[in-house]
């Protein structure tokens, strides 16, 4: 038999001791007598860094120390050394059920290799570098279908499954089964770690556990603290019989206990106050500090008789054996009157442990008499009350540890000069100074019925709308007027009531994720993805390459290369992006501004393209439009989405598509017209009107998003601009008001938010979890958004949010797509999915075997010629090129598999045993949600800002703070909305050149504000914006961001 601690830290997690590396963790695990020790945080790459060159292999699945790295200790030198196993903590914390929810789950690991692949998926979704207990905003289901994906013998465990704030059964913020946490994955869960205010008793009154293996460990954040909870197992030493035993029961022979009361959340009670409470007594306060009125910390105890169905005392069939323990150090310290960290104490301690072995031995084998010899009658009677469970309890609560109390002064006295013990008295607990009142608290039940969303009914505008009879439909539909919801409606009606078929039905959308959205609406509504079917949904670009067929697309990073040849050769004074900007606007009927372009640059563009075989996105749509291919009866019902962000070309291409059809019905909000430097503008409805001016139009001025306070200000911030009044009626109750946060600069501010944030999240950490100020609403990271004007606003709070270990998701193009590497790598796979894309297969020759031109060349017109992929033929056709065949090997080995595997394997495949670059590594988390490498590539290439995020195919639902521009937030809401660098020279932004579109400015701003649901917060680096003087001053609640906390240090566990 042997004792094992599988879930511990290493000094890379917050609040841990800089003794938790390899050589103290062995060190402490002898003096213990901790046979397996898990390693903790293998998530986190330093620390994994370290295993690997401190460890080596020994049993199956196992590790143990270097013998040049273990620490020699004089006082412990029988003791053999312990085996490491791979494990980790990761803190999930995520929107579930209508609850913020915040889990901890303990994986353990067979091998660095199987952590590794791990930890890079994991990566993939959040930040993992900054704490060894990565905090990551992904549903726990959804966290064990990634890690049994990534390994099959990975052991999964909910971790201290009853603590308040962070586990699954927690009073604020966990389930009350393991089904509802794990749905359909539950039975991958086969053990449940109790934490530290519970003990077997106590979980054996949930029924629903008796399946489980109950498990216990320590938690330590120092090496000292090992072992204070702790497994028996009698298997042998591996890695299969660990999991095989923790998965059965088989081999399991029970656990080493704390004394439930002593775990800091076993009662309920407030901290600050002293009031330390009875599940009855709390039920009697209705849930309320008798002392200030404050809410109670729920504890363990009381969240078990809430779930528990058997009375106390119950013990099931099989129920494995369990003994109580406490840390040798308290037991001395209790057993003499002296403080546990003392020097009389410490050299007590390891007295004994050369005396008579390691820790547990002692506490639990060794005979009464040699207690007694080696340190006196105290300690043996304290360790034989220990033993007994003769011992007296102070509950802990509300964060605050409890105490046991072994011996009384008077029986220290009496021990030490060998009198009898009869006659005196034991230590007494205080007494209550709480008597119970009768009230009653809300039960779990109920409090999930509370939680139940009602259904909404379309009101008499959207009603209007949804059943109009007039062919030609304009909605004017404000920021929360229930827009998506009058779309799919209509669709839904067209359908139901009119009964056109699907395959006459085409909706337009603005980005592939509103696309995506509407879709699962209309599956979700006219009965599956079968009645959506034949329905054309989605983008101007996504629809006309569907209709088009294969056609070569000139990626952002290639276009620009062309621009910036023609700049360079031409001498021409602008940048590249501005260049294609002119491009674009040519191409949409404008005239070319001869001060940026000069006669002769926009023909050059189009040889070069020609010349590619290939069409950037403008031409994509004017090839459309010139194209009669496809038409016919999907045109029959036209819905555009996002109406007033439509450019002259997309407006001609509508009018085509729409021409000899039976409706078209299109909505948005001229206030929300935001991309006039794509040549869109406000005025698009009044142009519809003019060209068709039997259009029925409908305004919906009925918001359901936003608080009154909130709606307040976004129509004072748009009055200033030209147009009629603007209405938008709240449908919410009040909130609280808009709040401006003055910082000293943009670092600041980044700080400051971050600091909000985790207030809001209701603390990252236990520590921050039962501050006295924590906020009575608890947000998850998926309900926040920070929106900022610029890509560089944006990086700067990324920055600081990674910083706080705070999970966050950064919308838009990265800067690594235009990466050599990555462009070589998509253009390669690019080829192999349509065999005539000759401009991707000519990236990947240029930069990825770097061919020499003319050997591009000869391999494009082989591939032309060819016809259909014959990789043998190539290779013939292309002999005298031996530059080539590096390529036609690999194509070979990954045709057969490009349309098989996930574009991660693929890209793990590509890579090889190569060293990877940032960007490559990038690229390969952004694949790693993606079922196959065709819509991989192509979210890539057509994705708008904010799409790659939330694109297609498998994904999970990742909670963590977006950060985005105001532009990629279009279309977006979020019950807390951060709208950051509202200072001069930022809102409205002011160009190096020229000057800024104050309007579009005013829009876009308004934008940003009516993304708010119920919190919104402007924060100012600088000198404020002119915007703001537009704003209710009597309603806007102004502060100063305070400085940065001293982060606290870790309570002490006695």
């Amino acid at each position: 038999m042997y004792i094992a601690d599988l879930h511990i830290h290493s000094k890379y997690s917050r609040a841990t001791s800089r003794d938790c590396d390899t050589a103290h963790l062995d060190f402490w695990a002898r003096r213990k007598g901790i046979q397996l020790l898990g390693t903790g945080d293998f998530t986190h790459p330093a620390w994994r860094a370290e295993l690997a060159e401190k460890l080596i292999p020994a049993e199956d699945g196992l590790y143990r120390l270097r013998d040049d790295a273990r620490l020699p200790d004089s006082f412990c030198q029988t003791a053999a050394a312990p085996r490491f196993v791979l494990s980790g903590e990761i803190s999930s914390i995520y929107k579930k059920g209508g609850r913020t929810r915040k889990v901890h789950n303990v994986i353990l690991l067979p091998s660095l290799e199987d952590a590794q692949a791990l930890a890079h998926r994991l990566e993939a979704i959040g930040n993992i570098h900054s704490d060894g207990r990565p905090i990551l905003g992904l549903d726990s289901r959804d966290l064990l279908e990634i890690t049994l994906d990534a390994c099959p013998q990975a052991v999964f465990i909910p971790a201290h499954i009853w603590t308040p704030h962070f586990s699954m059964f927690g009073a604020f913020s966990g389930f009350d089964t393991v089904e509802e946490c794990f749905g359909d994955l539950s039975g991958y869960i086969h053990a449940v770690e109790t934490g530290l205010s519970s003990d077997p008793p106590m979980n054996w009154r949930v029924s629903a556990l008796d399946r489980f293996t109950l498990v216990s460990n320590s938690d330590a954040h120092s090496p000292a603290k090992l072992g204070r909870e702790a497994n028996l197992l009698d298997t042998d030493l591996s890695y299969p019989a660990l999991a095989k035993a923790l998965q059965t029961g088989k081999g399991f022979a029970g656990t080493v206990e704390f004394f439930p009361e002593e775990g800091k959340y076993h009662l309920d009670g407030h901290r600050s106050c002293g009031c330390r409470l009875t599940p009855a007594q709390t039920a009697a306060y209705g849930g309320r500090c008798p002392v200030c009125g404050k809410k109670i910390t729920i504890g363990v105890q009381h969240r078990v008789e809430e779930l528990a169905d058997r009375p106390e005392g119950s013990q099931p069939q099989g129920a494995k054996p369990f003994e109580s323990l406490a840390p040798l150090p308290e037991v001395i310290a209790a057993s003499t009157g002296r403080p546990a960290a003392g020097k009389k104490v410490g050299q007590q301690y390891e007295s004994l442990l050369a005396d008579l072995g390691p820790e547990f031995y002692i506490l639990r084998q060794a005979p009464l008499e040699e207690i007694h010899r080696a340190a006196g009658p105290c300690v043996a009677e304290g360790i034989r009350r220990l033993r007994n469970g003769q011992v007296r309890r102070i509950p802990g609560y509300d964060g605050e540890y409890g105490q046991i109390l072994l011996l009384s002064p008077s029986e220290i006295q009496a021990l030490e000069g060998q009198t009898s013990l009869f006659g005196v008295s034991g230590p007494t607990a205080p007494a209550d100074p709480f008597p119970p009142k009768p009230q009653k608290m809300p039960t779990a039940a109920a409090r999930k019925e509370e939680a139940r969303p009602q259904e909404e009914k379309l009101n008499p505008q959207q009603q209007a709308a949804v059943c109009a009879e007039e062919p030609i439909v304009a909605v004017i539909a404000g920021p929360g007027t229930g827009k998506t919801k009058t779309l799919v409606s209509r669709i839904a009606y067209l359908v139901e009531e009119r009964g056109i078929k699907p395959s006459q039905i085409t909706a337009v959308t603005f980005t592939n994720q509103a696309a995506a959205e509407m879709r699962g609406r209309l599956e979700q509504r006219l009965g599956g993805k079968r009645a959506v079917r034949g329905m054309t949904i989605g983008t101007f670009h996504s629809i006309c390459l569907a209709l088009l067929g294969q056609v070569s697309l000139i990626g952002g990073p290639d276009a620009v290369q062309l621009a910036s040849q023609i700049i360079q050769s031409r001498g021409l004074s602008l940048s590249p992006l501005r260049f294609l900007q002119e491009i674009s606007r040519i191409k949409n009927g404008g005239e070319p501004d001869t001060s940026l372009l000069e006669e002769g640059a926009f023909s050059d563009y189009e040889v070069l393209l020609e010349q590619k075989g290939a069409l950037d996105f403008d031409d994509l749509l004017l090839c459309a439009l010139e194209s009669e291919v496809g038409y016919g009866r999907h045109f029959s019902h036209l819905l555009v989405d996002e109406f007033q962000d439509i450019n002259d070309l997309q407006y001609r291409l509508i009018r085509h598509w729409n021409r000899g059809g039976q409706g078209l019905f299109v909505i948005g909000d001229p206030d929300q017209a935001i991309y006039g430097f794509r040549g869109a503008g406000s005025d698009c409805f009044a142009r519809l009107k003019k060209d068709l001016p039997d259009l029925r139009e409908i305004r919906l001025v009925q918001n359901y998003r936003s608080t009154p306070q909130i709606l307040s200000t976004a129509l004072c911030a748009i009055a200033p601009n030209p147009g009629p009044v603007r209405t938008l009626l709240p449908n919410r109750p009040a909130g609280k008001p808009v709040r401006l946060m003055e910082t000293a600069g943009d670092f600041a501010e980044g700080i400051a938010i971050a600091r909000e944030i985790a207030q809001m999240t209701g603390g990252l950490g236990m520590l921050e979890a039962h501050r006295d100020d924590r906020q009575d609403t608890v947000r998850s990271f998926s309900e926040i958004a920070v929106l900022c004007r610029t890509h560089r606003q944006a990086q700067l709070v990324e920055k600081c949010l990674r910083h706080d270990s705070i999970p966050c998701v950064v919308a838009g193009r990265e800067d690594y797509l235009a990466d050599d590497e990555v462009r070589g790598t998509l253009g390669f796979f690019g080829w192999l999915l349509h065999e005539q894309d000759t401009l991707a297969l000519e990236n990947a020759l240029r930069l990825i075997w770097h061919c020499p031109a003319d050997v591009v060349q000869q391999a494009i017109q082989a591939v032309r010629r060819a016809k259909i992929r014959d990789i043998d033929m190539l290779r013939a056709d292309t002999s005298a090129y031996p530059h080539l065949i590096p390529c036609w090997d690999t194509a070979q080995d990954f045709l057969p598999l490009v349309s098989k595997e996930k574009p991660r394997r693929l890209l793990e495949r590509w890579q090889g045993e190569s060293p990877i670059s940032s960007s490559m590594e990038k690229l390969q988390n952004a694949a790693v949600f993606w079922d196959d490498m065709a819509s991989f590539h192509q979210a890539l290439l057509l994705g708008r800002e904010g799409d790659l995020r939330r694109a297609a195919g498998k994904t999970y639902a990742s909670g963590a703070v977006r950060v985005m521009t105001l532009h990629a937030a279009k279309g977006l809401e979020f019950p807390v909305v951060f709208l950051c660098g509202v200072k001069e020279g930022s809102i409205p932004l002011e160009p190096s050149k020229g000057k800024s579109d104050l309007q579009e400015e005013r829009r876009l701003f308004f934008v940003g504000i009516t993304r708010a649901r119920e919190e919104l917060i402007l924060t100012v680096p600088g000198k404020p914006s002119v915007f703001l003087s537009d704003l209710p001053a009597a309603e806007i609640l102004r502060e100063k961001a305070a400085a940065r906390p001293v982060q606290a240090e870790q309570l002490s566990l006695f």
